[in-house]
């Protein structure tokens, strides 16, 4: 019966498969063949298309403003940039490594902090783990003199019980 429904779960599979198949690529196929066959009547039964239309609108017609900008000139009446433009390379990479460096102190800090919480929680921790150790040895030793003074009163109620039998006790 396992051979037969492994049979039957592949043969699922499959159908899935195929069908999956034409769902995915079967709309494109289904485009692609009706164009070409739209490419082949249209020869035959269409003549050309005459368009009269305007050529497109270049970038000078559209906005004249933007035609005479250049690099050099953009950012001019900006002072802030205008001194940013100014630095040297150098400086530019002096600058990019102590913002590198102020983020490293900056994550070093936060990670010392996070590090000394981490331990000051660990050491409480500890501290009530060890107080739990202490209360249940405690109980261990509590428990087993218990025990023992069950075990001293089962030996007690047991001779008791001999003396009343022998005195005529019948029991319960």
């Amino acid at each position: 019966m396992s051979r037969r429904s492994g049979t039957c779960l592949r043969l699922c599979l499959v159908i899935f498969a195929v069908v999956s198949a034409l769902g995915v690529c079967g709309p494109a196929l289904y485009w692609r063949f009706k164009k070409t066959l739209r490419l082949g009547d249209s020869k035959s039964s269409c003549p050309p298309c005459i368009c009269d239309c305007p050529p497109p609108l270049s970038l000078l017609k559209i906005a004249p403003g933007l035609a005479n900008l250049s690099v050099t000139d953009c950012g001019s009446n900006d002072p802030d940039l205008k001194q940013e433009m100014e630095k040297q390379f150098v400086d530019l990479l002096t600058e990019e490594l102590k913002l590198q460096e102020a983020v490293t102190e900056e994550h070093v800090r936060h990670m010392n902090i996070t590090f000394g919480e981490a331990k000051r929680v660990a050491s409480q921790y500890q501290r009530e783990a060890e107080k739990c150790i202490a209360a249940t040895e405690t109980c261990e030793e509590a428990r087993e003199r218990a025990e023992a003074l069950l075990i001293k009163e089962r030996k007690v109620t047991t001779i008791w019980e001999q003396r009343a039998r022998q005195m005529g006790w019948q029991g319960e």
